[in-house]
């Protein structure tokens, strides 16, 4: 359904609130991501990781029956061992405030760090941790089926500080899960299949990082500071992230 037929329509979440759909993939059309609302990271970027992102190439980013499939391979690659992909709306779609919903069944492998996450836009003008992040799922294989949400941004005198919460989701591998957080000038709170289990309220202006732009990221990692602390399981390649929908929704009252 396209996006101009259903974004005026309004979803009640909450007594509360009435969100209305401001920007969606269904992952309807097979091939690559659709270049007009997903870019690419692509290389070396972070973390120790052993994979290499690639740029536009099908083997580890591609629409196949109504899903993204984000799939790391394990091969020989521009010096790298692993192939993977990581996709982003940076520059392409960012918003302040309002509620992200993405349906997704993660892989078991063992070094396998999938993770769907936000970055504030002025990164390239301010850096890290000072453009924000928050982490809205994330999960390693140290610990099966333990979902973690994670906001990070600077603290006064400079460097970095975290707080996070998590949930046990025993059929993460087996199963679609709708991994979430609603997001408000009061502060931010995180859920799976809608129940909540992390909130990170608004502390004082001083360091708080969430009152700007963000965009959406999704990645799968292989190995690296975190996902490859027991190591990686190398005969159990390839692994998929699969997704099934991307909504992204804003307070309409």
């Amino acid at each position: 359904m396209l996006l101009s037929l259903i974004a005026a329509v309004t979803l009640l979440q909450s007594p509360k609130t009435e969100w209305k759909l401001v920007w969606s993939d269904d992952f309807k059309r097979n091939g690559l991501p659709d270049p007009k609302k997903w870019g690419y990271e692509v290389g070396l970027v972070r973390n120790n990781e052993a994979q290499y992102y690639t740029d536009r190439r099908r083997e580890n980013a591609r629409i196949e029956g109504g899903k993204l499939i984000l799939e790391a391979r394990r091969e020989e690659f521009k010096g790298s061992h692993y192939t993977s992909a990581s996709i982003n709306t940076f520059g392409k779609f960012t918003f302040q405030y309002g509620r992200v919903e993405v349906c997704a069944k993660l892989p078991k492998t063992r070094g396998s760090w999938p993770a769907i996450w936000m970055m504030g836009e002025d990164i390239p003008m301010v850096g890290w941790p000072r453009c924000g992040e928050i982490d809205i799922m994330e999960h390693v294989q140290q610990t099966p089926g333990t979902i973690y949400s994670t906001v990070h941004q600077a603290k006064d005198g400079g460097g970095h500080q975290s707080k996070g919460g998590k949930m046990q989701i025993d059929d993460y591998a087996d199963s679609f899960h709708v991994y979430g957080m609603e997001w408000s000038k009061s502060g931010l709170d995180f859920f799976v299949d809608s129940k909540p289990f992390f909130s990170f309220p608004y502390a004082g202006p001083s360091t708080w990082a969430f009152d700007r732009k963000m965009y959406l990221m999704l990645n799968l990692a292989i190995g690296g500071s975190w996902g490859g602390e027991n190591g990686i399981d190398e005969e159990n390649f390839p692994c998929r992230m699969e997704v099934k929908y991307v909504r992204i929704y804003q307070a309409s009252r």
